[in-house]
């Protein structure tokens, strides 16, 4: 009995990591539908999000919307002669592995794109090494101005990368209308900022401020915190002694449900505000309903399940199964993939309906991206000089009595 033991426990120990990774995605994932007839080529659409740890599930929601565009174009014979697959990999929210796995796609000759990542400073670790092999990379989720436009983007903006692509606005759009909300609407007149140290929180607490004090807004205090700590005291403190009316977070909704819960807890029941990370059910769950009433984000275009455009989309992800919902940026990161495989389709047609060399094939892609234009799931999507979506709509969506309430106001910034 003793060996019997023994042996199911080294067996355990050699295949529990393995399932562990074919459970969270760890790693890499390959996905597509039917191989396709003998005739068609096979082209890898990369995916880059994090698909483990504190994130997971809205990375999850994305990988799942990639995959199934990817479903629907092969069943509909989108590019004659090309069968396309979906290889994700997991980036953990890290930069720097967001980086290795923007190499490995490089290296990947089967590999004509990327779509990712979520985090923007993921995406900015990996914009120049897919720039240099001269590849796609759109991502549904990224929202930081400079992805795009440069650091000097208020002054002097500027393109960088002209391989890279987003189908969902940036955080110098949106953040003035969620200013514009509590300023007006909410009547919040002096305000505690918080952010959460990385690119797309000090990107858009600095979106936020710079438009809540053009409209006369004051802000009583700035803090920021660390994302790996769960600990938020004396930031809580010093809001609290502030004489803020509210609070504005940039970050990811794990950590605002967590200083929505501890500030409520230490009396402080406020509005508070953050981007699109912050939007997500996971916010109500962590920070118990109570304490998330109140928290108010704002989304890209009106809400999904209000478009006629995103029904098909809606009722094919449901009809998939898919444990995870596809959250505030799958439909976004379902047109783009669509859109990266359309220019893969513009891309084969120009090279006489062959696709056999994708290495060669990436820098055409590239330059068929920057045409793409039709009707998506969420609308117009297309793209400008600087790569970035045509289609700008942003709702205000708001947590009262334990839930979310989508699109409490809808705008079309102009």
């Amino acid at each position: 009995m003793l060996g019997s033991s023994t042996s199911r426990t080294r067996l355990f120990a050699l295949t529990a990591p393995l399932l562990a990774c074919s459970l969270v995605a760890c790693g890499s994932r390959d996905e597509g539908d039917s191989a396709g007839d003998d005739s068609s080529t096979t082209v890898t659409i990369g995916f880059d999000a994090p698909l483990s740890k504190d994130l997971a599930a809205v990375g999850l929601g994305m990988r799942n919307s990639a995959e199934l565009a990817v479903k629907k174009a092969n069943k509909d014979k989108l590019v004659p002669g090309v069968t396309f697959r979906l290889q994700a990999k997991d980036d953990q929210a890290t930069p720097n592995i967001g980086q290795q796995n923007a190499a490995a796609f490089v290296a990947a000759k089967d590999v004509v794109g990327v779509v990712g990542a979520y985090n923007s400073s993921v995406s900015a670790a990996m914009q120049s090494t897919l720039h240099d092999a001269g590849m796609v990379q759109v991502s549904g989720a990224n929202t930081a101005a400079t992805l795009t436009m440069g650091a000097d983007y208020k002054d002097n903006p500027k393109r960088e990368y002209d391989n890279y692509f987003r189908t969902i606005s940036t955080d110098a759009v949106a953040a003035p209308v969620m200013a514009e909300y509590f300023y007006k609407d909410l009547k919040v007149k002096k305000i505690a900022m918080v952010d959460d140290k990385k690119t797309y929180g000090t990107g858009i607490v600095d979106n936020f401020t710079e438009a809540y004090e053009k409209l006369g807004g004051k802000v009583a205090i700035h803090q920021s915190v660390n994302p790996d700590e769960s600990d938020y005291a004396a930031v809580v403190n010093s809001v609290k002694s502030s004489g803020a009316q509210g609070v504005f977070y940039g970050g990811e909704y794990p950590q605002a449900a967590s200083l929505k819960k501890q500030l409520v807890a230490a009396g402080f029941d406020a509005p508070m505000g953050g981007g699109d990370a912050v939007k997500d059910d996971q916010l109500v769950a962590i920070a118990g309903k109570t304490a998330a009433d109140g928290t108010c984000a704002h989304s890209d275009g009106a809400p999904i399940d209000s478009l006629d455009s995103a029904k098909s989309f809606v009722a094919d992800y449901k009809a998939a199964g898919y444990r995870q919902p596809y959250g505030v940026f799958g439909a976004y990161v379902y047109d783009a993939t669509t859109a990266l495989m359309k220019a893969v389709g513009t891309a084969v047609e120009a090279n006489g309906g062959k696709a056999d060399d994708v290495t060669q094939l990436r820098p055409k892609v590239v330059e068929a991206m920057a045409k793409v234009s039709f009707d998506g799931a969420t609308g117009k999507v297309g793209f400008d000089t600087y790569g970035d979506s045509v289609n700008q709509v942003i709702s205000v969506n708001c947590v009262k009595s334990g839930a979310w309430k989508d699109g409490v106001k809808v705008v079309t910034v102009k």
